[in-house]
C-alpha cells in the first residue's frame, strides 16, 4: 500500500525515454523512432502514450510581446497497458511533419514532447527537439534568393493577423537584405512566409522598397514604402525560379 502511495505521487513510478531514428527532418518528411518505457517499483496502468509536436511563437498585446506554446501535431503512440515493475516495454512510432512546422532557423525550436497518462499519477514526460530543415521547395526558394544577392537576415515565427492564418495562429517569417546584386540599394529587406502543400508553394512576399527623395522619405514614414505580393511556383518552376522571383521583385520596387 505504501508503495502505491509513493507511485501515485510520482516516487518510484514508470519512465518514459523516446528514442527518434535520427534527429533532422525536412517539413513532410516521416518522423521514425521509439517510445520506451521503464516501470518503477510498482505495477503501473498507463491509459495512453502521446506524441505532441510543439513549438513556440511570439504574440503581441498592446505593444507588449509574449512568447506562447502551440502544439503543431499530436500522434498517439499507444492505448492503454500495464507496465511492471522494473519492466521495459519498447513501442515504434511513425508519423508525417505537417509542412507548416516551423524551420529551426533563428529563434524558432520545434520538440516532441512525449507523454504517458497515468491516473492520479504526476504525467512522466520526455522532450526532444529536432532539427526542422525547410521542404526542398522552399530551400530553392532561399537558394534563388541567395543568388539575386539577398541574404537571410532573421526568421521567427509571429502570430498572424486572421486573413493570413490556416491552421495555425503564427507564421513564420523569413526576412532578407539586399546585399549585392541589382536589389542593394532600391530595396530595404525582403520578407517571405511561405504555404507549403504537395503541388507547391504559396508564398507572401512584403518588398519593403528604399525611401528615395522627399516622396519616398514620406511614404517610408507612413509605412507606404511596403508591398505585399502573393508569388506562387511549383517543381517545375524550379529552374527558372531566380528569374521568375526577379520579376516579380522588380514589379513592385
Amino acid at each position: 500500500m505504501f508503495k502505491k502511495l509513493l507511485s501515485s505521487i510520482g516516487i518510484g513510478s514508470a519512465t518514459v525515454d523516446t528514442k527518434l531514428a535520427k534527429a533532422q527532418y525536412a517539413q513532410g518528411e516521416t518522423v521514425e523512432g521509439v517510445v520506451e518505457i521503464r516501470g518503477g517499483s510498482v505495477e503501473q496502468h498507463i491509459d495512453k502514450i502521446d506524441l505532441a509536436l510543439v513549438t513556440t511563437y511570439i504574440r503581441e498585446v498592446d505593444d507588449h510581446k509574449f512568447e506562447e506554446k502551440a502544439v503543431l501535431a499530436r500522434h498517439k503512440v499507444s492505448d492503454s497497458l500495464t507496465i511492471g515493475p522494473n519492466e521495459t516495454k519498447t513501442i515504434p512510432f511513425r508519423f508525417t511533419l505537417p509542412y507548416d512546422t516551423p524551420v529551426t532557423l533563428g529563434s524558432s525550436k520545434v520538440w516532441l514532447q512525449t507523454g504517458l497518462d497515468i491516473q492520479m499519477a504526476l504525467d512522466p514526460q520526455d522532450r526532444d527537439y529536432l532539427t526542422i530543415e525547410p521542404h526542398p521547395l522552399v530551400t530553392a526558394f532561399l537558394e534563388a534568393a541567395r543568388q539575386l544577392g539577398f541574404r537571410l537576415h532573421h526568421v521567427q515565427c509571429e502570430q498572424a493577423p486572421r486573413h493570413w492564418q490556416r491552421r495555425l495562429p503564427f507564421v513564420q517569417e523569413f526576412e532578407f537584405r539586399p546585399a549585392s546584386g541589382a536589389f542593394r540599394g532600391r530595396l530595404d529587406e525582403l520578407e517571405a512566409i511561405f504555404f507549403v502543400s504537395e503541388h507547391g508553394v504559396e508564398t507572401i512576399l512584403e518588398i519593403d522598397r528604399k525611401a528615395r527623395g522627399f516622396a519616398g522619405l514620406l511614404a517610408e514614414a507612413l509605412d507606404m514604402d511596403e508591398t505585399l505580393v502573393r508569388f506562387t511556383y511549383g517543381p517545375n518552376d524550379l529552374a527558372s525560379l531566380p528569374q521568375l522571383l526577379a520579376n516579380a521583385i522588380h514589379r513592385y520596387s
